[in-house]
């Protein structure tokens, strides 16, 4: 079958792998559409550190092939969508209903793939980049046929983090403001996350003047050229002279980390989604946080997965959350160079390959 495959010094797309059947609480689900995220790209240039040769892709949509013993919550021919959160569902953090602090689903790749008899490691307990995937039961979800798969993929990574760190983690309210730096995939979905959540005024950032249109369109009140705007924080403060009570950082780079922080109102919060280097350090003024001021990280939107991807789903089929505006490209699989080279430049919010 067909696959993405990324052996430590450049992806490639082949046509000989091998997956095995699902064993007890598994799932073998053939991938119609998997979502192309920048975290795919940070294992290629090692911004990930992560074992090789390994399958990429971590968001995906497709159709049941086959379950393993123990799964009765999805069946042959169900549409699901995969998430990235292998949880074990027994311990403490997972009793607690918080998954993403499940120590089972932090860096334990599996090696369910091979090629010409070597094995391969699965990326984020997914590998959406092949024909069929194995995952634990936990994480396919099931939604309904009538969502475009195309669609449905992205909601596993991008809108479950984006959308998640607003309503789950930040836990906008009505009123609030709201400061977005980055308006791509991520972003985006931080930005209609906070208008769901009855934000009053939301502000884009991006150095990519182009992405006004489609941030409005997710929500945005407010777009500022970075490019364009000088002194970026001053700008925002132009908008809101007292600051903002979330901003979020969704590009990875700790100069615009240091300029969230910067933007926070009293009691204001930082939440960082953006994904620099290992190593990267951040620094901010120690005086200015005596004002009940929070940085806070945020793992995968702080979601539960069953029921946030399907509460996603339904408000896609509602009319309330936009799903198919953030597909800007499909390539076949085998296109795959372009696709990383689109998504690398920013020439899309999301690209999808498709099978």
């Amino acid at each position: 079958m067909r696959g993405v495959i990324f052996d430590g010094s450049q992806p490639q797309v082949v046509d000989d792998l091998e997956v095995r059947e699902p064993g007890p609480g598994e799932v073998l689900v053939g991938v119609r559409a998997a979502g192309l995220c920048h975290s795919d790209l940070s294992v290629v240039d090692g911004t990930i550190p992560f074992p090789v040769p390994v399958v990429l892709g971590h968001e995906g949509a497709g159709v049941v092939e086959a379950v393993g013993p123990g799964v009765g919550h999805v069946a042959p021919g169900d549409h699901v969508a995969l998430s990235t959160l292998a949880n074990c569902g027994t311990c403490a953090e997972c009793d607690r209903g918080r998954p993403t602090m499940c120590r089972a689903s932090i860096g334990r790749p599996d090696r369910p793939f091979t090629r010409a008899g070597k094995r391969l490691y699965n990326f984020a307990s997914n590998s959406a980049f092949a024909e069929r995937t194995v995952v634990r039961a936990v994480q396919a979800v099931k939604i309904h046929p009538d969502i475009p798969l195309t669609s449905a993929a992205l909601i596993g990574c991008g809108v479950l983090t984006g959308v998640g760190a607003a309503l789950n983690r930040a836990k906008v309210d009505r009123g609030d403001s709201v400061a977005v730096i980055g308006a791509g995939g991520i972003g985006l979905n931080v930005i209609q996350g906070a208008r769901i959540a009855g934000a009053l005024t939301i502000v884009a950032v991006d150095a990519n003047p182009a992405k006004e249109a489609v941030a409005r369109a997710f929500g945005a009140t407010h777009f500022i050229d970075a490019s364009a705007a000088g002194d970026t924080a001053r700008a925002v403060k132009e908008i809101l002279p007292k600051g903002v009570d979330h901003a979020f950082e969704c590009v990875g780079n700790t100069r615009l980390i240091r300029q969230a922080v910067d933007l926070l109102d009293r009691r204001g919060q930082a939440i960082l989604l953006g994904v620099p280097p290992a190593t990267a350090e951040a620094s901010f003024l120690v005086s200015s946080m005596y004002m009940d001021k929070s940085i806070l990280g945020c793992r995968y939107g702080s979601s539960r997965p069953q029921r946030d991807i399907a509460l996603y789903a339904e408000l896609y089929r509602s009319g309330r959350l936009k799903l198919d505006e953030l597909v800007t490209e499909t390539y076949p699989v085998e296109d795959f160079a372009k696709a990383a080279d689109d998504a690398h430049h920013g020439r899309v919010a999301r690209g999808v390959l498709t099978f």
